[in-house]
Formats: C-alpha cells, structure tokens, sequence
C-alpha cells in the first residue's frame, strides 16, 4: 500500500479473505433473533435441538430454520441429525476468531508508539469528532 500523505502507513491489515468470513459472521450475529438462538444454543447445555428453539420464539418452523440456515453458513454453528431432530451446537473457533477480531480493534495502533512523538491527546490538544 502506498503511503499516506499524513505520514501514516496501514500495517498488518487483514487478508482479504478474513474479512470476508468476519463480516459474514457480524451480519449474521447482527439480527436478534439469531444472536438469541446463539445465546441459548451456548447456555443449552452445548447442544440444542431444533424443537427446543421453536419453544422460545414466537416464530414459524420454516423462519426459524432460515435463521439457523445462516448461522450454519456463517460457520457460528454446527448442525448434526439424530433420527427426526436436529440438534445445533456454538462453533468455538469462529467465536475465538471473533474475539481474536475484537482484541485487534481494541487495541488501537498508537503511532506515537513507534516514533516516540506525542499524541496530540497526550498534550492536551486532542480534536474530537463527531
């Protein structure tokens, strides 16, 4: 990437590819409901079946069946038949890569850091935005 007039250079950016599979994974997790169904998935005991979702919300058969659809897709969990049921489980590595996600954008690059220069914050002079 080319430098940036201001001085600062982007370092250690994503691979295309990564952010591809985190922003499926957010906008699955950003509807409701499925960030719902995830929580009581994990708080289910590891493993719920499918008629134990359907007790918790006030939705049909075939839209609760979407929503695990992109879940599954999204690589948030797993789904595995039994007979008649359907029983769905967390994906713990695509919840460690989100979390790995959010550890990064956390920790904000301080430039300062690698020059030793002050922060306009440091100084007392920081320009917030709105």
């Amino acid at each position: 990437m080319a430098q940036c007039p201001c001085g600062g250079t982007p370092h250690e950016t994503l691979p295309d590819a990564e952010i591809d599979r985190h922003t499926t994974r957010l906008k699955a997790l950003s509807s409701e409901v499925r960030l719902r169904m995830v929580d009581l998935i994990y708080h289910g005991g590891g493993e719920v079946c499918v008629c134990e979702l359907q007790d918790e919300f006030d939705l049909s058969q075939p839209t609760i069946s979407h929503h695990l659809k992109v879940l599954r897709e999204a690589g948030l969990i797993r789904s595995r038949q039994e007979g008649t049921f359907v029983y769905h489980r967390v994906n713990p590595e695509a919840f460690t890569g989100l979390a790995a996600l959010m550890d990064r954008l956390r920790t904000i690059r301080d430039v300062g850091e690698e020059t030793g220069e002050m922060m306009p914050e440091e100084e007392g002079n920081a320009t917030e935005f709105a």
